[in-house]
């Protein structure tokens, strides 16, 4: 397992970690949290899509369904370390046995994300059509279109009279994030990662030597959907409210955009664009002179048009450009190759 690691997991590790102690320094923690835990959606979808070549438009589902099962379990319980736990636990459970009817049942890609899109839309209905006291589970009314607010919220495990919130629930939530984007990263780099990545390049190929495709995309959706659990919770915390807007297509458009617009196949792509993306949104949230639909409507299609794979692979490709034409580097590789051409001669 040590193997899988490098140095640059390292720095980035560190470079992470001065990151997290200076922009609360630019941008206030209430905001920064928002971004960090969108930032986690993104790459919960990042890791389905991606890497697995699944094309899921229900990602919303998922971080719907953690946000509610901590509101829900928070009220019962009274304490929020197992509402968190059960937050992670049923959007896998559901996405492992909702990707299995799929992946098992031969469903192309289209009819894959139709029906993701579908699962979700349906969620919504259910949930804006809840707001009777007959929708009930335990002591936690499900409220409808108003939602579920007053519940329990982040506490100190063990200690329910200590509350997490504000700049410590910020720190959290990045400590949250990388813990994610690194369990992300050496699980991409285990022989499950690299068979991942080879059945989004070769679904055939990957089946004809040997390896059970169903399972290992049925593993990989079950994961991606935990991830965008885990965020749901954490954002139930920070909005402390859940509404069934977390379900909308709205919500799962946003996904979507960020993913792409970062760049698919990227492990740091959705984090950048989901906290670009949802930053823009924010800042376009103060004023009414344009509509914010249309300004992500604009940039979803320049990126489409233009930086197809996404700013991350774009930014990369351009970096290496620059690095391969870099005058000091040609001299010193020039050094280099007539060295060793002496040295063999000799």
């Amino acid at each position: 397992m040590i193997g899988l690691w490098k140095k640059q997991d390292l720095l980035a590790f560190i470079i992470a970690l001065i990151g997290i102690w200076l922009l609360p320094t630019m941008i206030s923690t209430y905001t920064l949290t928002i971004l960090v835990i969108y930032g986690m959606l993104g790459l919960s979808l990042g890791l389905i899509w991606g890497f697995g070549g699944i094309l899921c438009f229900g990602q919303a589902a998922f971080f719907g369904l953690g946000a509610y099962t901590y509101a829900i379990a928070a009220i019962n319980i009274g304490e929020s370390t197992v509402p968190m736990l059960l937050a992670i636990l049923v959007p896998g459970v559901f996405a492992t046995l909702f990707g299995a009817m799929m992946f098992y049942g031969h469903l192309t890609d289209v009819y894959l994300g139709v029906i993701t899109l579908v699962v979700t839309l349906i969620l919504f209905k259910f949930i804006n059509s809840t707001a009777g006291p007959q929708y009930a589970i335990g002591h936690a009314r499900l409220g409808g279109f108003n939602g579920i607010p007053g519940f329990h919220t982040l506490n100190v495990p063990g200690r329910t009279d200590i509350f997490i919130w504000g700049d410590t629930l910020y720190y959290v939530c990045a400590l949250a994030l990388l813990v994610v984007f690194f369990f992300v990263t050496w699980l991409l780099r285990t022989s499950f990662g690299r068979i991942a990545i080879g059945i989004r390049e070769n679904e055939t190929r990957i089946s004809l030597m040997g390896y059970d495709v169903r399972a290992r995309k049925t593993i990989l959706f079950a994961i991606g959907a935990a991830i965008a659990g885990l965020a749901g919770a954490l954002f139930a915390n920070w909005g402390e409210i859940v509404t069934p807007g977390l379900f909308s297509l709205q919500q799962n458009a946003e996904v979507i955009i960020w993913c792409i617009v970062g760049g698919l196949g990227t492990r740091f792509g959705p984090i950048i664009g989901a906290a670009g993306l949802a930053y823009l949104k924010f800042l376009l949230g103060q004023q009414t002179l344009i509509d914010n639909a249309i300004i992500m409507g604009l940039i979803l299609v320049i990126f489409v048009l233009f930086l197809p794979k996404g700013l991350v692979p774009a930014t990369t490709s351009l970096w290496q450009s620059i690095y391969d034409r870099w005058p000091v580097r040609r001299s010193g590789s020039r050094r280099r190759t007539r060295s060793r051409s002496a040295t063999h001669h000799a």
